[in-house]
């Protein structure tokens, strides 16, 4: 097959023009990255430092951890609240909170709290905090936005001083992992239980045991952070004394802010339309970090001709993902064919990269056009939804659109403002009349099954309700061999390819902008839930 000698004209001229519009300059698509060359840290500072003014893509909407999945909300935490593991910068997986983990047999579990941890008012951590932070989110009427790593949880008990024993229904592959995201942070049951309903928002009263505090959050402006000198993890230098986070949502302001020192740093998850700016500028340092997240095209209805197979294949022939990733993500991403990229794969790398298939994401105009004749007639177009003030959002869908209709498929967008559009991924209705969005994604821990485990019909992201792998994901899941469930796994990702119900454009590496005086953010995706402002410190 010579897929790759395939083009459609029409999209990559599109592209040129776009690209010229935006930057004001005739484009030239950079070289891509080398996912080898992707790195866990920056240069650790080693100076104190008074106040680093970190961004935020938006105003978090929650604080309380369980509510947390998205960007921004994760950014915050990461500082503040930590997990019963610890995800670390090269996306391993080691004990945090729980200083010792132990499987008696396949469907119980037993932490054993860290001794000398206190919360930011002094008191202990108790194992009675981290039997209440993991049972507030099990049982199906829990309001978790990580509810699917608790499905088979029956208990989280104190069965000791300073020991949880946690009993599962079935053995569950991804409960243990998932402690090491924000699924398994830990908050003060006192606190909590005395805050309400205003726990998590600036009213409430947030009590964790992270290195940074919250002391302030000034809705709409900002959350102001101080170091905790009662944290416990003296292997962390904490050079940061105050840690101020704004929450500036628009590209361009915050490019500007950046480049000219009002802002210190912030994580990107996808390039901004002044990412040359920055890159060029010797005000900033730019860094690619390892990272899960993929960007995609999400389905969303049952119904419609996005549901259809036919016309999600046909869609994904004509999308040159080299070309999109070089030009309209400016170089900072790589072409993808399958959601779970090589920072997924882990200790089962072989596996995954035998059942790599060279030619995913391959284009073929010709089968694409076959596969619209023999879907037939459209009634309505396909909807698609972008994030507001996004360029490469709009760029992307402007450029599908054309390769859409060039060969028979009408397409429409509908724009969602930046603050609203989280509301896709945990409000049906905000999801009413769309087909598709264009997302960001990420399991949140490197292990494939957290990926593909979107598609079981469980599962509460499953929007579409596609589950042609539904039944060897469920398998995978009761997996404990690690070994046979990446082979269980690799099944389910070719059912995935097969079928497309998602199509999957590019790997996001993560990109930190640091001001040229400080560095030692952590680069990698693991800063949603690791501490990484507490390596931060001046050059």
């Amino acid at each position: 097959m010579q897929y790759r000698t395939l083009r459609l004209l029409m999209p990559l001229s599109v592209l040129a023009l776009l690209l010229t519009s935006c930057v004001g300059q005739n484009p030239v698509p950079p070289t891509p990255l080398d996912p080898a060359s992707l790195l866990s840290t920056t240069p650790a500072g080693s100076k104190e430092v008074e106040l680093v003014r970190w961004n935020l893509p938006y105003e978090p909407m929650s604080l309380d951890p369980m509510k947390s999945f998205n960007y921004a909300e994760n950014t915050a935490l990461a500082n503040m609240c930590e997990s019963l593991m610890r995800l670390n910068p090269d996306l391993s997986i080691s004990p945090g909170l729980a200083g010792k983990v132990e499987f008696p047999d396949d469907t119980t579990i037993v932490y054993t709290v860290r001794d000398g941890v206190k919360f930011w008012d002094g008191s202990d951590l108790t194992a009675e905090d981290v039997s209440y932070s993991i049972g507030r989110q099990a049982g199906p009427e829990s309001p978790s936005y990580f509810s699917d790593y608790f499905l088979n949880v029956d208990s989280a008990t104190v069965t000791g001083e300073r020991e949880v024993t946690v009993k599962l229904a079935r053995p569950d592959a991804l409960f243990a992992q998932g402690m090491a995201s924000a699924a398994g942070a830990i908050v003060q049951k006192k606190a909590t239980e005395a805050s309400g309903s205003e726990f998590g928002t600036p009213q409430g009263n947030l009590q964790c045991t992270g290195p940074y505090q919250l002391d302030e959050w000034n809705s709409g402006k900002s959350m102001e952070l101080s170091r905790f000198d009662g944290y416990w993890d003296d292997s962390l230098p904490l050079h940061v004394e105050k840690l101020s986070l704004s929450f500036i949502a628009d590209e361009s302001t915050a490019v500007n802010a950046l480049r000219s020192g009002s802002v210190d740093g912030q994580f990107f998850y996808l390039p901004p339309a002044g990412m040359s700016q920055m890159t060029g500028s010797e005000a900033v340092d730019v860094a690619y970090g390892k990272s899960l997240v993929f960007f995609t095209l999400r389905g969303t209805s049952a119904e419609g001709p996005f549901a259809d197979p036919r016309i999600r294949k046909a869609l994904s022939l004509v999308m040159d993902r080299d070309a999109m990733s070089r030009v309209i993500l400016q170089g900072s991403a790589i072409g993808a064919g399958t959601m779970a990229g090589p920072d997924y794969w882990g200790d089962q790398a072989e596996i995954f990269e035998q059942a790599a298939d060279p030619h995913a994401g391959d284009m073929d105009v010709e089968q694409a056009k076959a596969l619209v004749a023999d879907y037939g007639k459209f009634e309505k177009p396909i909807v698609i939804a972008l994030q507001g003030s996004s360029a490469v959002h709009e760029q992307l869908a402007n450029v599908i659109q054309a390769a859409a209709k060039a060969i028979g498929i009408p397409v429409e967008t509908q724009v969602i403002p930046v603050e609203q559009f989280g509301n896709l991924y945990f409000d049906e209705s905000a999801r009413k009349g769309l087909d598709a969005f264009f997302t960001s994604y990420y399991g949140n821990v490197p292990d494939p099954l957290d990926v593909y485990q979107v598609f079981r019909k469980s599962n509460s992201s499953n929007f579409s309700g596609w589950d042609a792998a539904d039944g060897i994901l469920n398998q995978a899941m009761s997996t404990v061999d690690a070994r046979e469930r990446a082979e269980l796994t690799v099944k389910a990702q070719q059912l995935v390819q097969d079928q497309q119900p998602w199509i999957t454009i590019s790997y996001l590496p993560n990109i930190v902008v640091q001001n040229s005086k400080i560095s030692g953010a952590t680069a990698s995706f693991a800063y949603l839930y690791y501490p990484w402002a507490a390596t931060i410190g001046g050059k």
